[in-house]
């Protein structure tokens, strides 16, 4: 059966329709073109696809687009500004904590969540914040380091 999904996606109302085993992610990115976020393990465990459901991170991957339902999304697409990157965004290219960059969305929008409810977390709280998102370039330590220094303003 297919049914309408009517949310609120990076700040603007949207309807589409879907079946009910359609997962987030693929209404994002088949049915919407919102290709920022990205398909990694279809398994919930590498966090390439986390996006914000009413502010909160989820793994786009497990969650059926159906849950989206009168709720609002936000994806790497709605974190960056019209203007360019945003000061987190900014931080992880001055730190050099992009490298291919397939993980980077998944990571900022855990980050952006993470400043949201802790805007001065201490290294440990970024390290918990952001352990559900693999990378397998980077190392960590200049992620890490990217969204210390975001939270601090350099």
């Amino acid at each position: 059966m297919r049914a309408p999904v009517r949310l609120t996606l990076n700040g603007h109302p949207v309807e589409a329709t879907c079946p009910d085993e359609r997962v987030l992610l693929d209404l994002l990115r088949e049915e919407l073109n919102l290709t920022g976020t990205k398909r990694g393990c279809d398994l919930g465990t590498c966090g390439c696809c986390t996006v914000l459901l009413d502010g909160r991170p989820v793994l786009s991957c497990l969650t059926l687009a159906r849950l989206a339902d009168g709720r609002s999304v936000t994806t790497i697409e709605g974190i960056s500004p019209p203007s360019g990157l945003s000061p987190l965004q900014r931080s992880f290219v001055e730190h050099g904590a992009t490298q291919c960059g397939f993980c980077t969305p998944g990571f900022i929008v855990a980050a952006t969540a993470l400043l949201r409810e802790h805007p001065h977390p201490s290294r440990d709280e970024v390290v918990r914040g952001l352990s559900g998102n693999l990378c397998r370039c980077t190392g960590y330590a200049k992620i890490i380091e990217a969204v210390l220094a975001a939270a601090e303003g350099r």
